[in-house]
C-alpha cells in the first residue's frame, strides 16, 4: 500500500471553493440538463474526463465508494444503476461543466479554462503535482495503491 499524498485540507476547501464558483458561474450560463447520464458514459458519447491529482484525491478522500467497477474507461464508476451521480459533491471540474446542451457547448470552454488554471494555482501552491490526465488512469493507479475500493462487478 503506497502512502497518499500530504495534501492540506487548506487546499482541498481552495478547491471546493473553485467548484462553488463553478456551480454559480455555469448556473448563470444555465446550460439544460435532460438528466440522461450521458455524461457519466464517456465511450458511449465520445468523451474523456480529464482531472488533476488534488480532484482525483479529494474524490478518494471524500466521495462515497464507488457504485460500480472500474472498466477501462468506457463509463464513471461512480454512476449509479439509474443514471444518478455518486460523488456529487466531491465530483470534479469536469463534471460540474460539461453538459450535454449544444448551445452551452459551444461557451464551456469560457467556464472551464479560468477554473483550470486556477486549479492549477492551487496545486503548484501546495507543492502538489499536476499530473492532468484521464480518471480512469487515476483510479487504476489509487486501485494498485490500495486506496480505492471498488465494487467487484459492473
Amino acid at each position: 500500500m503506497t502512502a497518499e499524498p500530504s495534501i492540506p485540507e487548506a487546499a482541498f476547501e481552495r478547491v471546493r471553493m473553485i467548484h462553488e464558483g463553478i456551480e454559480a458561474e455555469v448556473a448563470r450560463r444555465g446550460p439544460v440538463c435532460e438528466l440522461s447520464g450521458r455524461c457519466c458514459r464517456f465511450e458511449e458519447y465520445g468523451h474523456t474526463l480529464f482531472l488533476s491529482v488534488i480532484e482525483v484525491e479529494l474524490l478518494a478522500r471524500h466521495a462515497p465508494p464507488p457504485s460500480r467497477a472500474l472498466d477501462s474507461g468506457k463509463t464513471c464508476p461512480w454512476q449509479d444503476a439509474h443514471g444518478r451521480c455518486t460523488a456529487r459533491e466531491a465530483r470534479p471540474l469536469g463534471c460540474r461543466v460539461y453538459f450535454c446542451d449544444p448551445v452551452y457547448e459551444l461557451i464551456a470552454h469560457e467556464v472551464s479554462e479560468p477554473a483550470i488554471a486556477e486549479l492549477k494555482r492551487v496545486s503548484s501552491e501546495y507543492g502538489v503535482a499536476w499530473d492532468y490526465q484521464p480518471l480512469h488512469q487515476h483510479l487504476g493507479r489509487l486501485r494498485e495503491e490500495g486506496r480505492l475500493a471498488l465494487a467487484l462487478a459492473p
